[in-house]
């Protein structure tokens, strides 16, 4: 797992070995971003103190701004971090897929399930709101570019791109709070509607949305 984002400089440099040192300094910096994506998921909160970033990390407090400015560069990481968490469980679950639309769909089926499968990222994104819909990284890009790539081979009726990769984003993170507020509810069958219902909406037949939407899916791989 990649952890360099947004700090002071990259750890290490590009063909040399990290030493020890280098070693303890990437756990460090690793352990507090898994601190702040904690806090961000369980309770969705960035108002906390450093001295309890550093706790829950379990590392010294004088180590924070070794890595870190300030409390606001730590989320932004944490928040990086999960996004392209997210965006590499997607390629590397949907990149064999051949049909644009069904990419589409699949990795809209797949961020549903994320509320049962893979919990933290799926509180993140939510507690992320409305950036996550113009990021550079995790579904948006990967969204307009198989929106794009469907639109090109006939395969949805797209005008604009960016806006609809903001409906989807915004559906997108609608059901993910649903799922999260209501855990008797199965986040497949949710999932799986949602995809449907979008396919629909740019343009395609409800039957060939259903069968498209109903598709085996490929494994999520266990956080």
């Amino acid at each position: 797992m990649s952890t360099d984002f947004e700090g002071k400089g990259n750890i290490g440099t590009p063909g040399r070995a990290l030493n020890r040192l280098d070693r303890r300094k990437a756990r460090t910096r690793a352990a507090l971003i898994a601190a702040a994506q904690r806090f961000l998921a369980e309770y969705g909160r960035t108002d906390v103190s450093i001295q309890e970033i550093t706790e829950s990390a379990d590392v010294g407090f004088g180590s924070f701004y070794n890595h870190f400015t300030s409390k606001d560069e730590l989320f932004d990481a944490a928040v990086a971090l999960t996004l392209e968490e997210h965006g590499v469980l997607l390629e590397s679950t949907v990149g064999d897929l051949e049909d644009p639309a069904e990419v589409f769909a699949a990795s809209v089926r797949l961020t549903g399930r994320l509320q049962r499968t893979h919990t933290q990222i799926a509180r993140i994104l939510v507690r992320t709101g409305m950036p996550y819909l113009t990021s550079a990284s995790g579904l948006a890009p990967r969204a307009m570019r198989d929106l794009r790539s469907a639109a090109e081979n006939g395969r949805l009726d797209i005008d604009d791109p960016q806006s609809a990769v903001a409906m989807v984003g915004g559906a997108l993170l609608g059901v993910l709070h649903l799922l999260e507020t209501r855990p008797d509810l199965d986040a497949a069958h949710v999932s799986d509607q949602l995809a449907a219902r979008l396919l629909r909406m740019f343009g395609m037949t409800r039957a060939e949305a259903e069968e498209i939407a109903g598709r085996p899916l490929p494994s999520l791989p266990r956080s």
